[in-house]
């Protein structure tokens, strides 16, 4: 027979809906702290220019929608952790803090110089240093 929810704790249903809203939330603070980090690094003479990518800069803009799908990427991933494992929170450290290492690969075969390999590598963990935190303690059941 399955045991019942513990009395005092959220259903997994209610627990679900209020990671939603709260990995929402912090995606748009990462979104909104990228860019921003970005911008502060435009201005301080990072280019942004990706010589494999066909040359191209990356706007802005690039940034807050990259930030904001793979945060939501992050938000599933802890979603379906809290849905299927008895410690979501450890699982999801784990799963969080390995896949930000591999997102620090890209930057260093893109071809960039290397302020734009910096300031990229610092970009990811801005990310990660709201998101990680925020979708930890949403997934803690004590």
């Amino acid at each position: 027979m399955a045991a019942g929810p513990t009395p005092g704790q959220p259903r997994r249903g209610h627990r679900l809906r209020r990671l939603a809203g709260t990995g929402l939330v912090a995606t748009l603070a990462a979104m909104v702290a990228t860019t921003l980090a970005a911008a502060l690094a435009r201005t301080v003479g990072v280019d942004f220019a990706i010589p494999d990518g066909g040359g191209e800069t990356i706007p802005l803009s690039g940034f807050a929608v990259v930030t904001g799908f793979f945060s939501v990427v992050g938000v599933v991933i802890a979603g379906a952790l809290l849905w299927w494992c008895a410690r979501p929170a450890h699982r999801f450290v784990w799963t969080a803090v390995a896949l930000t290492a591999l997102s620090l690969i890209p930057p260093f075969v893109s071809g960039a110089n290397a302020a734009t390999i910096a300031a990229l590598l610092g970009l990811h963990l801005v990310a990660a240093t709201v998101m990680i935190p925020v979708l930890t303690r949403s997934l803690r059941t004590d």
